[in-house]
Order: structure tokens, then C-alpha cells, then sequence
């Protein structure tokens, strides 16, 4: 079981190997993603600026790791998420980043039988 955090809300599964699955989301506090990231993570935070402003947000170390992922059953992941869509192409500073609205989202992935 593996504890992802990602700057998007998308929850990617590779279907060659679980072809179908239960996604449970649920929005989480600041401080709920505190307490679930405290044993550990691995982060595919894509960007720098956000990979900063989620360090200083949950008051640890998340690196920008750009990398492809896939979840499994058992594994979880903390999103986040911008309530707003950006303009295609768009990068965003830090500063600007801390100007959005945004949500924290917890997903979880269950095996389901085909």
C-alpha cells in the first residue's frame, strides 16, 4: 500500500492490471492530510511551485517529482486540487498559486471483481 500526494484530482489506474475499481473521495483538512502524510508519501507533485507551496501548506518536505504513476487497490493518494481551471499552458508562481482557491481531496482504491 503506497500513499501518493499529486497536484491534480485525477486518479490514475492502469487497467492491464486492475481492470475495474472503487474510488472513494472525500475532501480532507490541512490537518487531517498532516496526520495521513506523517508515515510517509511518495510524491508525483509534477510542478516546483506547487511542490513549495504544499510544503509550506502541510509543513513538510514534498518534492517535485514529475513521474507517472499508477494506484492500486490499497493504495491511497492526497490530491490537490485548484477550484479554478487555468488557461491552457498556463504556469503559475508560487504567489499566484497562494491566491486560488483549492481543495485537499483523499482517494482511496478499492479491487472490484469484473
Amino acid at each position: 500500500m503506497v500513499l501518493y500526494v499529486l497536484n491534480t484530482l485525477i486518479v490514475p489506474i492502469n487497467f492491464d492490471e486492475t481492470p475495474q475499481a472503487k474510488i472513494k473521495l472525500r475532501r480532507i483538512s490541512v490537518e487531517e492530510a498532516k496526520e495521513i502524510l506523517a508515515g510517509g508519501f511518495v510524491s508525483a507533485v509534477g510542478h516546483e511551485a506547487t511542490a513549495k507551496v504544499l510544503s509550506q501548506l502541510l509543513g513538510i518536505q514534498v518534492p517535485m517529482e514529475r513521474r507517472t504513476i499508477f494506484l492500486k487497490p490499497g493504495d491511497r493518494a492526497i490530491h490537490f486540487f485548484l477550484k479554478v481551471r487555468l488557461p491552457e499552458g498556463a504556469i503559475l508562481s508560487e504567489d499566484e498559486l497562494r491566491k486560488l482557491d483549492y481543495w485537499l481531496v483523499l482517494s482511496e482504491v478499492e479491487a472490484q471483481s469484473p
